[in-house]
């Protein structure tokens, strides 16, 4: 039965385990298509649900692990006061408290996804603050920790691109042989302007040597961007897709700016509003859409949007979950035909808009 794809209409056969399809005219494509099938829903980018189901048979979930560490520009050893921007309590579920163990936290991640799922299994992600910043003896001991944990089938370990020390990356590509093993870094820009001006103590070229000697191990790579950081153009911060485009990662994280009470970032945005521009859901969008258009199709997108607390937010609070957001990015999607790396860029040593 003929079937369309961007608009030509096709026919097809199965050979040799593969699909290949021919124009009605009658003239056989030559091009072998793996995953295509005539009543398959191929998503328009590369999700991060469809990544964990090719590497694991059954489901898996994240459990957040706050293991206790600082970062280099909390302690003085690359500054004060650490990312302007920056809460941890943002992202920490309530079991996640210094006080109790990683087994405890562990245990009460754990018991809540159990009870409707209890053939799941779990990956210990390692998210509050640094979590490659101490002794590797220390640290070894704590992602040891949770691997011994029933369930638990690999780690994720976020982390700054300035503290991956050469013998700890030798020890996460032994152990990657093993297990699931993931490092996601925290880059937030590309440009360095924006770095210094959020404090983060760490230059773009950092972020770039991190990925590329992380990758490099057969290691799955992530990186963490923040999009709308105060003082880059919409053109600046579209410009992140073409440079990340460029290199190994396997996955990519996107949220948009919050500010959060307590911090010195929102302080400075109720002193000079007008060097912040804060997103509606509607604008922010089709940011994401246009982003992702630019963006490299291998690499995963983790995820468009994040959700903190509704006592820490100060704004933008658009009111929807995590869900509600994902689901009105893809029907937007749908609406324009965007489909991740249909405006794939390699990087340009061009200028760009500068921001304000």
């Amino acid at each position: 039965k003929p079937f369309t794809i961007k608009g030509k209409l096709y026919t097809g056969a199965w050979l040799s385990g593969h699909f290949i399809i021919k124009l009605t005219t009658g003239h056989w494509s030559l091009t072998i298509i793996n995953y295509l099938c005539p009543m398959e829903n191929v998503k328009p980018y590369n999700d991060f649900g469809d990544f964990l189901r090719k590497i694991f048979p059954c489901k898996v979930q994240k459990i957040s692990i706050n293991a206790g560490f600082t970062c280099p520009n909390r302690d003085g050893s690359k500054g004060w006061g650490g990312c302007t921007y920056c809460n941890n309590q943002t992202f920490s579920p309530e079991y996640c408290h210094t006080e109790k163990s990683v087994t405890e936290q562990l245990e009460e991640g754990i018991r809540f996804f159990s009870r409707k799922y209890p053939e799941m299994k779990y990956l210990a992600y390692f998210q509050a603050y640094t979590n490659t910043y101490d002794e590797l003896s220390s640290l070894k001991a704590k992602y040891e920790e949770a691997l011994s944990y029933p369930g638990v089938v690999g780690l994720i370990v976020g982390t700054r691109p300035d503290c991956m020390p050469d013998a700890l990356l030798d020890y996460f590509t032994a152990l990657s042989r093993e297990k699931f093993v993931m490092i996601e870094y925290g880059l937030e820009s590309t440009l360095d302007k924006t770095l210094l001006r959020i404090n983060r103590g760490h230059t773009y070229e950092e972020s770039e040597n991190a990925i590329r000697r992380t990758a490099g191990r057969g290691i799955y790579t992530g990186a963490h961007l923040i999009l709308g950081l105060p003082g880059e153009s919409r053109e600046e911060i579209l410009h992140h897709a073409d440079i990340l485009s460029a290199l190994p990662l396997t996955t990519l994280k996107l949220h948009q700016l919050q500010l959060i009470r307590g911090t010195r970032m929102a302080r400075e945005q109720a002193e000079h509003p007008e060097q912040f521009h804060l997103y509606t859901a509607d604008e922010y969008i089709d940011l994401v859409i246009d982003f992702i258009e630019r963006l490299n199709p291998s690499i995963v997108v983790e995820r468009f949007v994040s959700q903190s607390p509704k006592e820490l937010l100060i704004a933008p609070d658009w009111g929807l979950k995590n869900f509600e957001f994902t689901a009105k990015v893809n029907k937007r999607i749908s609406e324009r035909n965007a489909r991740q790396g249909r405006l794939l860029n390699p990087p340009s040593s061009e200028p760009v808009l500068p921001g304000m």
